[in-house]
């Protein structure tokens, strides 16, 4: 078996708590790859996040950014949260109790097989490109927010048209999206027990309420009135598109994959400022 460990850049505790995870799974004769970055820190030789699909469990030391960062370079493999932040929406374990809940993995993965839990991803497309997966949102706005900026939009559900006008953007996310971006600009909570797809207009002159829809909704957000269109992915970057133009977004493969014990929802939620 291998483990990927991916810790949180700059965060000395992470790294620490990566280098004890390391020496401890390669006693139990487990292989370990850790990311560059922690790798630089602690001296060693490590490999891209990119890389991590090799592996055969991914451990995300840090907070939830740090979780979503490792995800990318996941693929289908399962991810294990340890929790350095504050709220902690997918990150379930605590330091203390990392290496014990690492060792379990571990001894599943030899025994029956790692329980592991799904949650969905989505990718926009545009004019014959596509967007790298997301596990919490895709953002679709104009180049400039607020007052003389935004830009107009129709939103369409599987074809149908739910809402038009002009707003800052418009914001497609997961349920597990649903409590970062998605839930300062207005949008609902949703547990992530629910199978779903959340859109909420961005400061909506005259918009529709949010929508709950199906997972398998394919959300057409078509872009006028604006000098470009920019589609930002799980808040990275962003690919500007000229005006007029149709945005598609949709669930993709593969889902992320989440190990280890169950984040408290609630619990998470009694953090939120």
């Amino acid at each position: 078996m291998e483990v990927g460990i991916v810790a949180q850049r700059g965060n000395n505790r992470a790294a620490y708590l990566a280098e004890d995870l390391r020496d401890r799974l390669r006693a139990a004769d487990v292989r370990v790859a850790v990311d560059e970055a922690t790798a630089d820190a602690l001296d060693l030789d490590g490999v891209p996040v990119s890389a991590m699909d090799g592996v055969d469990l991914v451990v995300s030391i840090g907070g939830d950014g740090t979780f979503l960062f490792a995800a990318r370079g996941a693929g289908g493999v399962p991810i294990l949260g340890v929790n350095l932040g504050e709220v902690g929406f997918l990150n379930a374990v605590s330091p203390g109790e990392a290496v014990d809940a690492v060792l379990d993995e571990v001894e599943a993965f030899r025994g029956e097989g790692m329980r592991v839990r799904e949650a969905p991803r989505l990718a926009a497309a545009c004019d014959g490109w596509r967007s790298e997966p997301a596990a919490n949102e895709i953002v679709v706005q104009g180049g400039r927010r607020g007052r003389g900026g935004g830009v107009g939009y129709e939103v369409r559900v599987d074809g149908s048209l739910y809402s038009s006008g002009h707003a800052d953007g418009v914001l497609v996310s997961t349920p597990t999206g649903s409590t970062a971006y998605n839930l300062s600009e207005g949008g609902p909570l949703v547990h992530p027990s629910v199978d779903g797809l959340v859109v909420t207009e961005m400061c909506a002159e005259d918009g529709m309420p949010p929508l709950v829809t199906g997972p398998d909704t394919s959300v057409s957000l078509t872009l006028t009135d604006a000098d470009e269109a920019i589609v930002i992915t799980d808040g990275r970057g962003g690919r500007s598109f000229d005006v007029p133009t149709e945005v598609t977004v949709a669930t993709t493969g593969p889902p992320v994959r989440i190990a280890g014990p169950s984040a408290d929802f609630f619990e998470a939620l009694g953090k939120l400022e």
